[in-house]
């Protein structure tokens, strides 16, 4: 993030420490920050999209997997996600070469709309662009 910003400040609505890491809840997307050798596992999912369900129940939003961390993730989850019709947008946020690779993998797993990137300010204009469309 630039110092010295003149962009509208990002509020955070809610934020939930789960047993696997953080996700914060804003106005119209979701972030997620996992813990370091976490494992992502299909009950653990639900747990986000009931977070989802509270925050979003009637309206569009988009979700940022920020990989600060190593983790697994069972990549089944996805079939899961892809039936949130209000899931618009999933973007994931690494500078790490293996999570480019993984991401790869992941896409096949999950047909909508979903991006790559190395910057979390360039994700979360796409997101909002996706959301809002």
């Amino acid at each position: 993030m630039k110092v010295g910003s003149t962009k509208k400040k990002k509020v955070v609505v809610r934020e939930y420490e789960l047993e696997i890491g953080k996700i914060q809840v804003f106005d119209n997307y979701m972030v997620s920050i996992f813990n370091e050798g976490a494992t992502l596992t299909l009950e653990r999912a639900y747990q986000i999209i009931g977070i989802s369900e509270i925050h979003f129940r009637n309206k569009n939003f988009g979700f940022i997997s920020l990989r600060k961390n190593s983790f697994a993730i069972d990549p089944t989850i996805y079939n899961y996600l892809k039936q949130l019709e209000n899931l618009k947008a999933f973007a994931i946020v690494s500078v790490k070469e293996i999570d480019m690779h993984n991401f790869k993998i992941e896409k096949l797993f999950y047909k909508k709309p979903m991006k790559f990137f190395i910057e979390y300010d360039n994700a979360l204009k796409w997101v909002k662009r996706r959301v809002s469309s």
